[in-house]
């Protein structure tokens, strides 16, 4: 029986309590530990164990790599059916120079209703006002852990993030109620970037035009720094932005980014790798995966606002990205301009309707695509057009490689893979990300 345990690492001998069971596997969580593993180091977070972020904190780092490399072998043979041939292509996974601070983008929520502590619980207090801004506790869609200070992105996002909340305390603001769906403060987006810029997101419930403005006028005035300062109003179920309107309240509607030689605007809605400093690595290295010649036409799918496109464009023919997000297609095609890139075409929809013989017809057939999905993977339709449209190369980035695994045995029919390479995007976290090169089969070429 498999047991997915909690509040361990291996080598910790421990006693473990039973909290869900299924026919084939079991989750616990420990509840003693009778020895420590020496693999075990101090996390160095106030929060660890009750956030639900950087929870191999308490892993040493050289092990956590290791481990990372050993689940994406397991996942591509399990779930990918890998052989020991294709697996012995794997590469050394790249470590991030940086462990912490490394996150250029994080979202917190406002709440009414923070989760207390053990130790809070343990002083037998009524707590009468219990609003927090912070992370949503692990498998709680209604609770919030209120966060003093995270290691996961520099300054001056801690800085900002608690002088809105002491802003908010002082002036009587409603924290956001998720089960009642009142409150005026919902979330706050914080944006930073290797050029020192700074964006700042305030996503309210509830639209009261004075006290908005006052809130606003306060981060203006009290974080220079802040380049970009944006606001949403969003009253739907979920949390996310990218349907609704993002009003810019003071400074430029993005930010600047530097990759390598290359600048790229990120808006509000844009995807953008969170951890920049690790991004050269994995663009760098999707470069050398695609072996480009100089003749080739190239597939973006998933652009996003065309990192990836536009850091291989000098090196191909002609780049054309596709991108359900018409917001960060239209970012996309500025960061060509601003780079004095005149070899991209980008395309807002839905992949698997965007993808048809009429689009071959106009834009041409791929030499080479490059895949960088969400974590939910390639669609099957997506996958059926690869297959008909039968690129040489296919270099394959994702950030879940379970996922990946699934949808490279789909290509199993054409493609074999050749090259595979992780990546530590995400320190003291079990992600890990992958890419894969898939080379037609030799029969067929």
């Amino acid at each position: 029986m498999v047991i997915f345990v909690s509040n361990a690492i291996p080598g910790d001998v421990v006693d473990l309590q039973v909290t869900k069971k299924r026919k084939n596997f079991m989750e616990a969580k420990a509840i003693h530990h009778h020895h420590h593993s020496p693999r075990r180091v101090k996390p160095f977070c106030y929060h660890f164990g009750t956030c639900g972020g950087c929870k191999w904190q308490d892993l040493n780092y050289d092990d956590q790599l290791v481990y990372k490399q050993n689940q994406v072998k397991d996942q591509l043979q399990r779930i990918g059916k890998l052989d020991e041939v294709s697996l012995s292509g794997i590469s050394t996974i790249i470590a991030s120079e940086h462990t912490r601070f490394y996150r250029n983008k994080l979202e917190f929520t406002f709440s009414n209703k923070r989760w207390l502590t053990r130790e809070e619980m343990e002083q037998d207090v009524q707590y009468d006002n219990r609003n927090g801004l912070g992370f949503h506790i692990p498998g709680l869609f209604d609770k919030i852990l209120d966060i003093r200070e995270c290691y996961l992105q520099p300054e001056p996002s801690n800085t900002i993030r608690l002088a809105i909340k002491e802003y908010a305390l002082r002036n009587n603001l409603d924290f956001f109620d998720v089960k009642n769906r009142t409150g005026f403060l919902r979330n706050l987006i914080i944006r930073t970037s290797m050029t020192g810029e700074v964006m700042v997101i305030v996503s309210f419930f509830t639209d009261n035009a004075e006290k908005r403005a006052a809130l606003l006028k306060y981060i203006q005035n009290s974080f220079g720094m802040v380049t970009s300062l944006m606001y949403v109003i969003n009253n739907k179920p979920n949390d996310t932005i990218a349907d609704l309107p993002v009003t810019c309240f003071s400074g430029k509607d993005h930010i600047m980014e530097k990759i390598g030689d290359l600048h790229f605007k990120i808006g509000p809605k844009s995807f953008f790798q969170t951890n920049s400093f690790q991004a050269l690595n994995l663009y760098r290295m999707v470069s050398d995966f695609a072996s480009l010649k100089g003749d080739e036409i190239v597939y973006d799918l998933y652009t996003g606002t065309g990192t990836i496109a536009n850091f291989i464009a000098g090196k191909c023919s002609q780049v054309i990205g596709i991108e359900q997000i018409p917001e960060a297609v239209r970012d996309a095609e500025e960061n060509s301009t601003r780079n004095n890139i005149r070899n991209t075409l980008f395309f807002a929809g839905d992949i698997k309707d965007s993808l048809s013989s009429g689009f071959y017809k106009k834009y041409g057939l791929p030499q080479v695509v490059i895949l960088d999905p969400p974590r939910a993977g390639v669609h099957k339709k997506v996958i059926d057009a690869l297959l008909t449209m039968h690129p040489e190369r296919i270099v394959y980035v994702s950030c879940n490689p379970a996922t990946q695994a699934r949808d490279i045995q789909l290509l199993s029919e054409k493609y074999t893979p050749e090259k595979i390479q992780p990546v530590d995007m995400f320190p003291h976290t079990y992600h890990v990300e992958n890419i894969l090169l898939l080379r037609k089969t030799a029969s067929l070429l």
